[in-house]
């Protein structure tokens, strides 16, 4: 038999994993020593948090960053055909979902490798949930543009879509650059429309808020370097 593709999800932030995810995640990543992973270090320590017992020396991790080499990741799978499983993990969260695993879900298609998702927290699931926003018809459109005049234009886009299709609209920004998204919002939005901010989600810090753009014009939360999800509904 073939092994088998785990799509084993990690903590949004420093708490500990059995409070955010079940006990079935520690037990898949007991049974595994080999990972696909963005940082060994990082993944290392996760597994050490949830697994204290299991063997570092052991453990076979593949790299999966941004220099990674596509021939390189194309073999990472070949040991399923073994009958060797393999975990793939996100930096945070969910994998393959605003995440480079993605890749690796549809080599496994490919290959004819089961995958297996595994239950953990999603941080752009659970900001939509908690927004009151529209949680039948949403879109995830990953970060803005950075250049000043195309992230104007993209915001204004993303106000139609959603009052043209009553579709909450969500998207990230890299953590350092929030408090300025914040500020553009603010100026570019109508006053009318919903802005939800989830901040620090499944932390003691954790923040969601949401309120039309006008209730925000004097309200500035601290967003400087924490993760954060936006979504807006017309």
């Amino acid at each position: 038999m073939k092994g088998k593709l785990y799509l084993i999800p990690t903590t949004l932030g420093n708490n500990e994993p059995l409070e955010v995810m079940p006990i079935s995640v520690k037990k898949v990543i007991e049974q595994l020593d080999y990972f696909i992973v963005e940082n060994e270090k990082t993944a290392r320590r996760f597994i050490k948090k949830i697994t204290p017992k299991k063997s570092q020396p052991d453990l076979k991790l593949m790299l999966l960053d941004k220099y990674a080499d596509d021939l390189e990741t194309r073999m990472y799978l070949d040991v399923c055909e073994e009958g060797v499983s393999v975990g793939l993990m996100s930096e945070a969260g969910v994998p393959a979902v605003a995440d480079p695993g993605a890749t690796i879900v549809k080599l496994a298609h490919d290959k004819g490798v089961q995958v297996v998702p595994l239950v953990g927290p999603s941080s752009i699931l659970m900001a939509i949930m908690s927004s009151g926003m529209n949680g039948q018809s949403f879109a995830f459109n990953g970060y803005l543009p950075i250049d000043k005049s195309d992230r104007k234009r993209a915001i204004k886009e993303l106000e139609k879509r959603s009052k043209d299709k009553d579709q909450s609209q969500i998207f990230i920004e890299t953590p350092y650059r929030n408090e300025k998204l914040l500020t553009d919002l603010k100026a570019i939005l109508s006053p009318t429309t919903n802005l939800c901010i989830a901040v620090d989600i499944t932390l003691s810090t954790e923040y969601i808020k949401t309120k039309e753009v006008k209730a925000w014009k004097n309200e500035n939360p601290d967003l400087h370097k924490r993760p954060a999800i936006f979504i807006i509904h017309k």
